[in-house]
């Protein structure tokens, strides 16, 4: 059963490569694609009773090869198939070629592979394919540009994943396999001390992946480069960075005794800093959004190393939420460049009058990502916020207040008046269907938020009503103080103008990689207990 989710995209794949010019063959890729999130949730539904492992080939033992769906990664095939799904019927008139069509169903294929596979170096043979497929999507107007930001994205991700490489070899050289179950019995027997090298090489990769300070400066070239087209942008940012993510869970819990929390829980909170500071100094639409996944991957890296139930599952709850406003969010920002023929920010106005619809949809995700009361991000960050310490909730509380203010500035192209001409037979009834869906989805997800938890992560949680009008009453104090800050300092601040100009050399990039390598080593030297894990 679950070889089929891995195959059926790439065979969708070809099927639109040769049909992508019909509107019938689009038609039967979208029903299957529709099939395919079906499936998901009957897959979603079994393994809330158990995991379901699919062995290929006649090997037996560690030797083959296993898909395994169990509860958590069950949730990521269905959010992976359903934005796949959005980000078709979004391209369904757009004159895209079969290049593109079919890019985008391997590419479907190869993330689903990543989130059933348990063997390491299939894994990095995913990752690997992955990163040319999405090099491609991003070069694929071929503008100066893009090839540039194509390239860095290529080469960067080259560079890392081979500190991933090395990490397994050394693993396998410890553990003599490579399947992450059986891995994981046998370096629950291992000195700490042996642990630390495979460890720090394997996360560098993954942290990388994760776009985590100061290993960053990629993913705005790759996530807001102009010739991509829009649901490209839109699956990078809401869905591909989770892959990143969802890695990042597996190799903390193969590496439970050397698994270091409290350093990536202080590496959350700068990077959710770091990550809207950069959004705020930024006049191009697109820009302001990839910086903000940053910021957003920040909260979520904060939820998922506290040791509190309600803040892991909030942490979560956010991975599902930040992919439905980030998706509805670049989606908007497409159909909001194409009629208005400009990215920057200030020569915008008017989208709400002009484009209702367009409109609508942005207000419920930037009030989603802001976590306004009743709408998805709200709850997230609830829970996240209630395990937690009273410097880690004034973090919280220091990020949001930021992301406010850039959403505030954002925002701004959706009132007043515009004189520029606007070309709206550029928007059509597909594209309207698919942001609506997903705006409407942040509402939904905010109202019943403890449901959704308890649905997916079988975790139950309980919204305090007290505690939550609270939150309520510190986000309208927190909307006025960003309004004034943005009216008296954004607009003037000279610093950051100055960050706006900085960028980073592919060499600096890597100076960092190494940097964060160095850094990792020692954390784990100074943090790990010598000792049998």
């Amino acid at each position: 059963m679950l070889t089929y989710f891995v195959i059926a995209p790439i065979l969708t794949a070809v099927f639109i490569y040769v049909f992508s010019s019909t509107k019938t063959g689009r038609l039967i890729v979208i029903t299957a694609q529709t099939s395919l999130v079906c499936l998901a949730v009957y897959l979603f539904s079994i393994c809330k009773e158990g995991e379901i492992v699919t062995v290929i080939g006649n090997y037996e033992g560690v030797l083959g090869i296993f898909l395994r769906a169990d509860s958590l990664s069950s949730v990521f095939v269905l959010l992976t198939s359903f934005i796949f799904l959005i980000a078709a019927i979004y391209s369904f008139h757009e004159n895209n070629s079969g290049l593109f069509w079919f890019l985008l169903f391997i590419w479907e294929g190869l993330l689903i592979g990543i989130f059933l596979t348990c063997d390491l170096f299939n894994i990095f043979v995913l990752i690997e394919v992955a990163t040319v497929v999405v090099s491609i999507l991003i070069m694929y107007n071929r503008d100066n540009r893009s090839m540039y930001d194509g390239m860095i994205y290529l080469m960067i991700n080259t560079v890392a994943i081979q500190f991933y490489l090395f990490g397994i070899g050394y693993v396998y050289k410890l553990t003599g396999v490579l399947d992450m179950n059986a891995a994981a019995q046998t370096i629950g027997t291992l000195d700490k001390d042996s642990l630390i090298l495979p460890y720090a090489l394997i996360m560098v990769s993954i942290s990388l992946k994760c776009a985590l300070v100061p290993l960053f400066s990629w993913l705005p070239k790759a996530h807001g480069t102009p010739g991509a087209p829009s649901s490209v942008s839109a699956i990078l940012s809401g869905l591909h960075i989770k892959s990143g993510v969802y890695l990042f869970l597996r190799v903390q819990a193969l590496f439970q005794g050397i698994a270091l929390s409290e350093f990536f829980l202080a590496l959350g909170i700068i990077t959710g800093i770091v990550g809207f500071i950069f959004a705020l100094s930024q006049s191009d639409i697109k820009l302001i959004l990839a910086y903000h996944t940053i910021s957003q991957i920040g909260l979520i890296m904060i939820g998922l190393n506290i040791d509190n139930t309600y803040t892991f599952a909030g942490g979560l709850y956010h991975v599902i939420n930040h992919a439905l406003f980030k998706s509805a969010l670049f989606l908007s920002a497409g159909m909001i460049i194409h009629a208005y023929g400009t990215r920057d920010i200030y020569k915008i106005s008017g989208v709400l009058r002009k484009i209702p619809s367009v409109g609508a949809a942005t207000i419920m995700a930037v009030l989603g990502i802001t976590g306004a009361p009743l709408f998805n991000g709200s709850i997230s960050k609830y829970f996240i916020v209630s395990g937690t310490n009273w410097l880690v909730t004034g973090a919280m509380i220091f990020i949001n207040l930021g992301t406010i203010i850039s959403f505030i500035k954002y925002s701004s192209i959706l009132f007043g008046h515009s004189e520029r001409e606007i070309d709206i037979s550029k928007i059509d009834g597909c594209q309207r269907a698919a942001i609506l869906i997903l705006g409407v989805l942040c509402f939904v997800g905010g109202i019943f938020g403890e449901q959704f938890i308890e649905l997916m992560f079988n975790i139950k949680v309980s919204v305090d009503s007290t505690g939550y009008l609270q939150k309520a009453a510190l986000f309208v104090l927190s909307g006025i103080a960003g309004y004034l800050i943005f009216k008296y300092y954004v607009k003037k601040s000279v610093l950051l103008k100055r960050i706006y100009e900085s960028d980073l050399s592919f060499r600096g990039m890597c100076v960092f990689i190494g940097a964060f390598f160095a850094i990792i080593l020692l954390a784990s030297k100074i943090f790990s207990t010598p000792g049998v894990n």
